[in-house]
């Protein structure tokens, strides 16, 4: 019998993952607030909602008569779309509400990793008063991360000894309006993304990537959502090595072992320190952009993997072509503090060349399709080699231009990944 499947989210990771579903033994329907242009072209049909709104979901998926649905963004997840389409006898890909605190609630993260004694929990504290938690700044003997406990679209963190100064970090606690902090220890090292598919007891890990938050070449200014990403030939990147790898899979494998029930994807962010790989933070679903370095190279159905996962079988295993990745985001001119909406999009899925396109956040019009305030586009290449993947993915915003845009040039560039080699070889006395 031929499934079918509603994508929930309208971004460049829903993209990604309706064009690995493209070719299977489906009918796609997809639902956002943001029509793409990207998932319009590939899906039967795409209705324009709130994908915040559990009702207007279920209603949809109803009418489309989905068999299998997968949730692409983390807000949903916090509102309990999930919950809704299984009340209403629709499978859906991603954690009911409860499980995605791990993602929703930072506080409620650390403090599950404690009780339950998953490894590479850093020290943290919690607090819901602005003026302890700077007593606590005064009083820790180091540099601290200040996370708010809430979903901040990976823009709400500051870091004491990077960002700011003690004193700015104060600052920053006393004028937000966030009702519970998390404060933790600053982790030294290199940050890696593990992704795993998860259902049923089942964890499939994906290609470690690395993701580059700060807006600016060199890892300079303010953070984002994702200036793009890169992931090597083999499940390792450069500067890991397997035992890197291998633990922190067993760190995501116990984080699943004591979140009971968990069924969809579990992105591990970690900092791999000179002691191993530590929690930076989990979120509930792919990445963006990290899904688009992973699903383009995975060979195994993803069909096959959520249906497996729906009628309680161990999920299949993965298998990743042997190709390196690199992914950069074009976004609007003054992103992420003051973006100019407007500029038209250059660049199309054919005239991209051998990279693939994603849409994130545009506007279709009927002369063409041009920015909004969010992350754009991202291009990314594919090749047997870092470096060859980062000519592709260049190539293609040459073709995009840079009239209304802004991107990092830098990633996936020799010099960088040689910066990543060298600073975790200084951190572990190499």
């Amino acid at each position: 019998m031929s499934e079918t499947v509603l994508l929930i989210g309208g971004g460049g990771r829903e993209h990604a993952i309706a064009r690995t579903i493209e070719d299977s033994d489906c009918d796609l329907y997809a639902c956002a607030s943001n029509r793409n242009p990207g998932i319009a072209r590939i899906a039967a049909g795409f209705e324009s909602l709130e994908e915040t709104d559990p009702e207007a979901v279920v209603a949809y998926a109803e009418d489309v008569g989905a068999t299998l649905a997968v949730v692409g963004p983390e807000a949903p997840l916090d509102v309990g779309v999930v919950d809704a389409l299984e009340d209403a006898g629709v499978y859906a890909f991603g954690p009911k509400r409860a499980q995605a605190r791990i993602e929703t609630d930072k506080a409620f993260q650390r403090r599950f990793m404690a009780e339950n004694d998953v490894p590479g929990c850093p020290d943290f504290e919690t607090f819901d008063d602005s003026e302890a938690a700077c007593d606590f700044i005064d009083e820790y003997g180091g540099d601290l991360a200040i996370k708010p406990a809430g979903l901040t679209g990976g823009k709400g963190v500051k870091v004491i000894g990077d960002q700011v100064t003690p004193e700015e970090g104060k600052a920053y606690i006393r004028d937000s309006e966030y009702d519970q902090l998390v404060l933790e220890e600053r982790l030294i090292g290199e940050e890696v993304t593990i992704q795993a598919f998860v259902a049923n007891g089942s964890v499939r890990t994906a290609p470690a990537v690395q993701d580059h938050k700060r807006a600016y070449e060199g890892d300079e200014g303010p953070n984002t959502g994702g200036m793009g990403s890169y992931s090597d030939a083999s499940r390792e990147l450069p500067f890991m090595t397997e035992a890197d790898y291998e633990r922190a899979v067993e760190i995501i494998e116990a984080t699943v072992d004591a979140l009971e029930g968990y069924r969809g994807i579990l992105y591990g962010q970690f900092m791999l320190t000179a002691d191993g790989p530590k929690v930076i933070e989990y979120n509930a679903r792919f990445g963006d952009p990290e899904a688009m370095n992973t699903l383009p190279t995975l060979e195994t159905d993803f069909l096959d993997v959520l249906v497996a996962a729906r009628e309680g079988e161990s999920l299949p295993d993965l298998e990743f072509a042997e190709q390196a990745t690199v992914c950069k985001y074009a976004v609007p001119e003054g992103y992420p503090t003051e973006p100019k909406a407007g500029a038209k999009v250059q660049v199309d899925e054919e005239s991209a060349g051998d990279a693939l396109l994603f849409y994130a956040s545009v506007d279709e019009r009927d002369d063409g399709i041009y920015t909004t305030t969010s992350r754009s586009f991202a291009v990314v290449g594919l090749a047997d080699t870092i470096a060859e993947a980062e000519e592709i993915a260049e190539d293609a915003l040459a073709v995009a231009g840079d009239e209304g845009l802004h991107m990092r040039h830098d990633i996936g560039k020799a010099e960088l990944v040689q910066r990543r080699i060298d600073h975790m070889a200084e951190l572990r006395g190499d």
